[in-house]
């Protein structure tokens, strides 16, 4: 009975927005054999498509666990993405700011984390992945090493299975790559980046704006592989 256990892939629970990072980081868990629990969130966004496309990404990577949470976050505000605040628009990459962006929604990570650990604990799953960089959003306080160390350590201080059992890992595969480096290790893995979806200002038709931070981000990404990005844009740079 316990080589029977054992021989069981482990499990992971992977945070899923529907962005082309947390669908990198997707590819790359499953690549290596983990059984994953994927989990998405309907927080009061904008850009509340995103939620649709985690679900074409879970299906098309054969992910049958996936969990979708709905939270409020509008509630607070305090956020271009999350109140009626306008979403930053630039018509060159050059332009973004290293500076704590509107775009920041607060204590989102953390909130997010919090759902993701106790899913994880449930599912006794002992590694969480989050698809955070500190390259590309320097200025976001809840994408640095420090703050993922930091919750990691809170994460096995909080739970019954981090006191009793096996300690809990908190896993930011992409933290210190650019998104050229994140696209590019993408398509090594076969990612069909075209499910993915970044802007954070669409169309009524869910066509990405092109001049918001993460649409001239990902853009460049592309750029830089030598190659187009292949979902549609109401206008590219």
């Amino acid at each position: 009975m316990n080589t029977a256990i054992q021989s069981l892939p482990p499990r992971a629970v992977v945070l899923l927005s529907g962005g082309l990072d947390s669908t990198t980081v997707l590819a790359d868990v499953i690549q290596c054999g983990y059984n994953v629990t994927a989990l998405s969130f309907q927080y009061g966004q904008k850009h509340a498509h995103e939620v649709k496309q985690s679900q074409r990404i879970a299906k098309s990577m054969n992910v049958t666990d996936h969990c979708i949470v709905a939270i409020d976050l509008a509630e607070f505000g305090g956020s271009a993405l999350t109140s009626d605040i306008p979403v930053p628009k630039n018509q060159h990459v050059d332009q973004i700011v290293a500076d704590i962006p509107i775009t920041y929604v607060p204590a989102r990570n953390t909130i997010f984390l919090s759902y993701a650990l106790g899913l994880a604990e449930v599912r006794s799953a002992h590694d969480i992945f989050i698809g955070v960089n500190a390259l590309d959003y320097s200025g976001y306080p809840d994408c640095r090493p420090a703050y993922i160390e930091a919750f990691t350590e809170l994460a096995n201080l909080a739970t019954r299975v981090g006191v009793e059992e096996r300690k809990t890992t908190i896993h930011a595969p992409l933290i210190n790559l650019t998104k050229s480096q994140i696209i590019k290790r993408g398509l090594e893995l076969g990612v069909d980046y075209s499910l993915t979806t970044s802007c954070y200002d669409p169309t009524e038709s869910h066509l990405s704006c092109g001049h918001c931070d993460a649409c001239l981000l990902r853009l460049r990404g592309f750029e830089k592989n030598g190659l187009t990005d292949p979902i549609p844009y109401a206008e590219r740079q």
